[in-house]
C-alpha cells in the first residue's frame, strides 16, 4: 500500500509517498480501506518529532479515518466486510489501509459523506471526554473556549450548544469571530485587538465562567483562573504556546477550582470504547438530525500532506483539514 513516510521527522517537506506492506488485522481489530484521513495537531507534533506514538501503535501519521471495512480480525462481530465506517485510530491513517480496534469504530452517521465522517472521531472523542468527563459541563453554565475556530473549538461549541450551555470563544481574526457566531457561539472575541479577560468580564457582568477549555497553555493559565467562578473548571487539551511559566496558584484554593486535562492517544481501548458508545448514543443522532455540524476548510490529496500540514501550522484555517486517500 501507499502511505506517507516522514522518516525521523522535521519540517512538512520531510513527508513523501512511500510503499509498505498492507497491515493485517489482529484479534479484535478491523482493516479499513481508507477513503479520507483527518489532519490534526498531534500529527504535526509527531511529524516534527515532538509526539512519538505510544508502544505498539503504528508509526504512520493519522489519528482518524473514514472508509470501507476490508477485512476483520478474530472475535469481531459488530462489523462486516463492506461496511462504511469512521474510526479513531491508534495511528496509521495517512495510508491506503489502516488497522483499528473495533471498539474505536463507528458507523457513518446517516446523511454524512465520507469526507466529513473522517473529521469526526479525533475531535469528538477529545471534546466529549474533556467537557463531560473532566469538565462536567451542564445546561445553564458558561464556557470559555480558546481557539474557537479550530476543529476542537468548533466541536466544543457544538457540544456546549447540545448541552444548552452559553459559549464564549476567542479567535485570532474578525473573520473567524463572525464564522464562530454563525456556527453557534454566543459570543466571539478577537484576542488580537481586544483583551479577552476584560471582555469576558463585561459579557458576564463580572461573574466569570464555569468552564474554560484551553489549548494555548502557560501564557493563559493565570488569566483563565481569574475568569473562573467559584467551583470552576479549567480543562487543558494542548500547550500550543508552551507548558511552563510562573503561576499564581492562590485562586485555585480561594475559589475551589479544578485544573484538569488529558490526552486521548494513551487511553486504553476499553476507555475509548466507553467514549465511542457515549458518542454513538448521544451525538450521532444529533449529527444525523442536522443539529450538530462539521466544517471542512480544505481538502488535499494524500501526496499533498505537506501542504495540509503547512496550513495547519499557519492557523489560517477554520475547522477541519482532510486528506483524500481513496475517495469512494
Amino acid at each position: 500500500m501507499k502511505y506517507i513516510e516522514h522518516g525521523k521527522g522535521g519540517t512538512p517537506d520531510c513527508m513523501h509517498i512511500a510503499d509498505t506492506a498492507k497491515p493485517v488485522p489482529g484479534e479484535g481489530e478491523i482493516l479499513i480501506e481508507v477513503a479520507y484521513a483527518g489532519v490534526n495537531r498531534p500529527d504535526v507534533l509527531q511529524r516534527s518529532g515532538k509526539y512519538p506514538p505510544p508502544p505498539g501503535a503504528s508509526p504512520i501519521l493519522g489519528l482518524e479515518v473514514s472508509g470501507r471495512v476490508a477485512a476483520i480480525g478474530a472475535n469481531v462481530s459488530e462489523y462486516k466486510v463492506g461496511d462504511l465506517v469512521t474510526a479513531l485510530t491508534p495511528g496509521g491513517g495517512y495510508a491506503e489501509f489502516c488497522t483499528v480496534p473495533a471498539a474505536q469504530v463507528l458507523p457513518i452517521p446517516a446523511g454524512v459523506d465520507l469526507a466529513t465522517a473522517a473529521c469526526l472521531p479525533e475531535n469528538w472523542f477529545t471534546v466529549w471526554a474533556n467537557l463531560t468527563q473532566h469538565g462536567h459541563l451542564v445546561a445553564g453554565e458558561r464556557i470559555l473556549i480558546h481557539g474557537g475556530s479550530s476543529g476542537i473549538g468548533l466541536t466544543a461549541v457544538q457540544l456546549a450548544n447540545h448541552l444548552k450551555a452559553e459559549t464564549i470563544v476567542t479567535v485570532g481574526s474578525d473573520e473567524k469571530a463572525e464564522f464562530c457566531k454563525k456556527f453557534g457561539a454566543t459570543h466571539a472575541i478577537n484576542y488580537r485587538d481586544t483583551d479577552f479577560v476584560t471582555e469576558v468580564g463585561k459579557l458576564t457582568n463580572g461573574g466569570g465562567v464555569d468552564v474554560v477549555l484551553d489549548m494555548v497553555g502557560a501564557p493563559y493559565f493565570n488569566k483563565n483562573l481569574s475568569l473562573l467562578k467559584r467551583d470552576g473548571r479549567l480543562v487543558i487539551v494542548a500547550f500550543l504556546e508552551g507548558s511552563k511559566d510562573e503561576f499564581d496558584l492562590m485562586p485555585i484554593m480561594l475559589k475551589r477550582l479544578v485544573v484538569t486535562g488529558s490526552t486521548m492517544r494513551p487511553r486504553t481501548i476499553a476507555e475509548k470504547q466507553v467514549l465511542r458508545d457515549d458518542l454513538r448514543r448521544e451525538i450521532w443522532p444529533a449529527i444525523e438530525s442536522g443539529k450538530i455540524q462539521t466544517h471542512i476548510h480544505a481538502r488535499f490529496g494524500l501526496a499533498q500532506a505537506s501542504k495540509a500540514h503547512l496550513l495547519m501550522e499557519s492557523s489560517k484555517h477554520i475547522g477541519k483539514i482532510v486528506l483524500e486517500v481513496n475517495p469512494m
